[in-house]
C-alpha cells in the first residue's frame, strides 16, 4: 500500500488520470458540496425573511383592530351622555333618554366597526349599559376580574384577552373561544377617580380570516399566542402541542423544536402594542424536501461531471502515454544494441520533437562509433609508425656518436662537432620515453637544432635564448619551441633578405608560463594570418564534411595540399590543448616584412622529482 502511495513510481497514464480527476472531478464535487451548504442558508434565511415579512403584515393588521378597539374607549368615554351615565349626576327621565341615546351610539359603533361583537360600559356602582352585551343576573361586575385589571390599569387600554369565566353573556351568544375582550377604565378628568370601565368584545373570526390566508409552505401556518402564552388563535387540530412562552426572547427570532410531530420550526414576531406573539409554525421537513429537490439536481451533475472527468481523462492520458510509450519501446531496442531503430510519427508536439532527438542521437552515436573506429585504426598505425620512427633515432643517433668519434680520430673537428649536436638532438627527443622534460632540457635542444641550423645558414642567421632565473627546472611538454623556431627560419629567415634574428624567451606571467619565439623574418599578410589563425581555432573541434572539403579545396589551390601549411604549429597547440585544457595553447601575431611572434602559454608546473629510471641510452 505505501508502494503504491509513491506518485513517483505511478506510470505516467495514471498520474495523468489522477490529475485530470483532481482538476476536473474534485472541483466539482466541491463546487456542489458548497453550492448545496449555500442553498440550504440562503433557502433558510429567505424564509425566515419572507415568513417574518407575513408575521409584520399580520400583527400590522391586528395591531389595526386593536387600535380601533382603542380609539372606541376613548370616543365612548368622551360621550356626554356615556359621562353623565358614569358619574350618576342625571335625573330619572334624563336618565332614561340618555340610555336610549347610549344605546344608539353604540349600535352606530358597532355597524362602522363590524369587527366588534359587543360594548359594555360599567359604572363605578355596578349598573351597565350596552347594545349587545349584559350582566348575568344576580353577579356585580365591578367583581370581575377584567373590571380590576381595567382599574389597576389607571385609564390605560388593556387586552384582556379571551373572556373565560366571566358573568357576562350576549344576545348573539358568542362562546369564550369566540371573542377577545379589551378594557378601559374611564377617569374623572379632576380627581382622576374611576368612574367605570368600558369593555369591548372583538369578534375571534376577523383575526382567523387573517392568519388563515396566510400559508408558509405547504404545511405551515400561523398562531398567536397572548403574553402569558395563551393561545389567543390556533389552528384546529393543532399538532404542536404545547407552546410555551419561555420559547420566544425577544422581539423577533426563530427557533427549531422536536416535538410528537417531529421537527418543527418556529418563526416569531412580537407586537409591542398588543403583546401579543404571532408564530409561524411549519414542519422542518418541508424545507427539507426542497433541499433534496436541489440535492438531485447537484449530485445529478456531479455525477455526469466525474463520468465525463474519467472518459475524457481515460482518453486524454491514452493519448499523451501511447506515444510515450512508442518512445520507450524505441530506447529500449536501442538500449539492447539496435542502434538502426528510428522512431517514426508526424507528431508536431512535444512528443514528436522528442522523437526526432532521439533519432538525430542515434544518428550522431552511429556517427561517433564510425568515427572512433575510425580513429582506433589510426591510432594503431601511429603507433605502428612511432616504433618504427623509436627505432630510426636508436639507430642514428648511434651511428652519429660513432661519426664524431672517428671524425675526431681524423681530425675533422667541424664534422664532428655537427654530429655531436645531431646525436644530442636525437637523444633529447627521445628522453627515456617521457613527455615531459625540465624547460633546461627544452632548451638545450633548441639550441644544438639552432647550432646545426648556423653551420647552415652561417651569418644569414643569428639567434638569442632567454630564460628567467629559476625556471630551468620547471616541467614543460617536450619539443614545443623547436617546430616554432623551425617554423620561424624556413617561413621567416630564408624569406628575408640579408641576416636574420630569432630571440626565444621564457617568462612567468599572471600564473602561467610564457614562451615566445620572435623573429623579424619576412611575415605574413592579413589574409595568410587569418587562415593560419583557424587553422588553429580548429584544432579539437569536429570539422562538418563541408569544412572538411572546403579545407580540402583551398589546399589544391594553393598547391600546399595542405601537409606543409603550418603543421609544426597546429601540432604544438593541439597538443598543448588535449594536455592542459582550453586556455593554453599557440597566439600567433605577424607583419608583412617585421616578422612573426609566435606566444606559447603553457602552464606552470614544479619541477619534477629526478627520475633515476631515467636511461642515457648510448648502444
Amino acid at each position: 500500500m505505501l508502494k503504491w502511495l509513491e506518485i513517483n513510481d505511478w506510470p505516467i497514464r495514471y498520474k495523468l488520470i489522477a490529475h485530470f480527476l483532481l482538476i476536473g472531478i474534485l472541483p466539482a464535487v466541491c463546487l456542489g458540496l458548497l453550492i448545496n451548504y449555500s442553498v440550504d442558508r440562503v433557502l433558510e434565511r429567505q424564509a425566515t425573511e419572507n415568513t417574518l415579512q407575513l408575521i409584520g403584515k399580520v400583527n400590522r393588521s391586528l395591531e389595526h383592530y386593536a387600535a380601533n378597539l382603542q380609539n372606541i374607549t376613548y370616543i365612548a368615554s368622551g360621550n356626554p351622555d356615556v359621562r353623565r351615565f358614569l358619574d350618576g349626576t342625571e335625573g330619572q327621565e334624563a336618565k332614561d333618554n340618555d340610555h336610549y341615546e347610549i344605546r344608539h351610539f353604540l349600535q352606530t359603533v358597532s355597524t362602522l366597526y363590524t369587527e366588534v361583537a359587543g360594548i359594555l360600559i360599567v359604572s363605578g356602582t355596578g349598573e351597565t349599559i350596552s347594545n349587545e352585551l349584559y350582566a348575568k343576573e344576580g353577579y356585580r361586575l365591578t367583581l370581575e376580574p377584567w373590571y380590576e385589571e381595567a382599574v389597576r390599569r389607571d385609564g390605560i387600554f388593556t387586552i384582556i384577552g379571551r373572556p373565560e369565566g366571566r358573568h357576562v353573556t350576549s344576545h348573539v351568544n358568542y362562546r369564550d373561544d369566540e371573542v377577545i375582550s379589551a378594557a378601559r377604565a374611564v377617569l374623572d378628568p379632576d380627581t382622576q377617580n374611576v368612574l367605570g370601565v368600558v369593555l369591548i368584545d372583538l369578534k375571534l373570526r376577523v383575526i382567523a380570516e387573517e392568519l388563515k390566508n396566510v400559508r408558509l409552505g405547504r404545511n405551515g401556518y400561523l398562531m398567536v399566542i397572548d403574553g402569558n402564552g395563551n393561545p389567543v388563535y390556533a389552528p384546529a387540530n393543532l399538532p404542536v402541542g404545547e407552546v410555551l412562552p419561555d420559547w420566544f426572547a425577544g422581539t423577533s427570532g426563530s427557533l427549531s423544536r422536536d416535538t410528537e410531530a417531529g421537527k418543527i420550526q418556529f418563526i416569531y414576531v412580537k407586537s409591542p402594542f398588543t403583546g401579543w406573539t404571532t408564530i409561524g409554525v411549519f414542519p422542518a421537513r418541508e424545507s427539507i424536501r426542497e433541499m433534496r429537490e436541489i440535492q438531485f439536481y447537484i449530485v445529478s451533475f456531479a455525477f455526469l461531471v466525474c463520468l465525463f472527468g474519467i472518459t475524457a481523462s481515460y482518453y486524454l492520458s491514452r493519448s499523451i502515454s501511447r506515444p510515450i510509450g512508442q518512445l520507450i519501446s524505441f530506447m529500449q531496442k536501442a538500449e539492447s544494441g539496435d542502434l538502426l531503430t528510428r522512431f517514426i510519427g508526424e507528431r508536431r508536439d512535444e512528443i514528436g520533437m522528442l522523437g526526432r532527438s532521439f533519432n538525430r542521437m542515434l544518428y550522431r552515436i552511429n556517427r561517433l562509433i564510425t568515427l572512433m573506429e575510425h580513429k582506433e585504426r589510426q591510432k594503431r598505425e601511429a603507433e605502428l609508425r612511432s616504433l618504427q620512427a623509436h627505432i630510426r633515432p636508436h639507430f642514428l643517433y648511434n651511428t652519429l656518436d660513432t661519426i664524431q668519434w672517428m671524425a675526431r680520430r681524423e681530425g675533422a673537428s667541424a664534422a664532428a662537432e655537427v654530429a655531436e649536436l645531431l646525436a644530442r638532438l636525437f637523444r633529447i627527443g627521445l628522453s627515456g620515453g617521457r613527455d615531459r622534460i625540465p624547460l633546461a632540457e627544452e632548451f638545450g635542444h633548441l639550441e644544438s637544432y639552432l647550432k646545426i641550423q648556423k653551420v647552415r645558414y652561417r651569418d644569414k642567421l643569428n639567434y638569442t635564448i632567454r630564460m628567467e632565473p629559476g625556471l630551468e627546472k620547471h616541467t614543460v611538454l617536450k619539443l614545443i619551441l623547436q617546430p616554432l623556431v623551425e617554423n620561424s627560419i624556413y617561413h621567416g629567415i630564408k624569406e628575408r633578405r640579408g641576416p636574420g634574428v630569432i630571440e626565444v624567451d621564457a617568462c612567468v606571467r599572471d600564473g602561467d608560463l610564457i614562451l615566445r619565439v620572435r623573429d623579424d623574418g619576412a611575415g605574413m599578410d592579413e589574409g595568410r594570418l587569418k587562415e593560419v589563425r583557424q587553422a588553429l581555432g580548429r584544432v579539437g573541434r569536429e570539422l562538418d564534411p563541408e569544412e572538411l572539403m572546403a579545407e580540402a579545396e583551398t589546399a589544391a589551390a594553393d598547391g600546399s595540399g595542405g601537409k606543409d601549411r603550418g603543421f609544426g604549429l597546429i601540432n604544438v597547440h593541439e597538443r598543448l590543448k588535449l594536455t592542459f585544457g582550453e586556455r593554453y595553447g599557440l597566439a600567433i601575431d605577424s607583419r608583412r616584412g617585421e616578422g612573426t611572434t609566435v606566444t606559447v602559454v603553457h602552464p606552470v608546473l614544479l619541477p619534477a622529482e629526478p627520475d633515476d629510471s631515467r636511461e642515457e641510452e648510448r648502444t
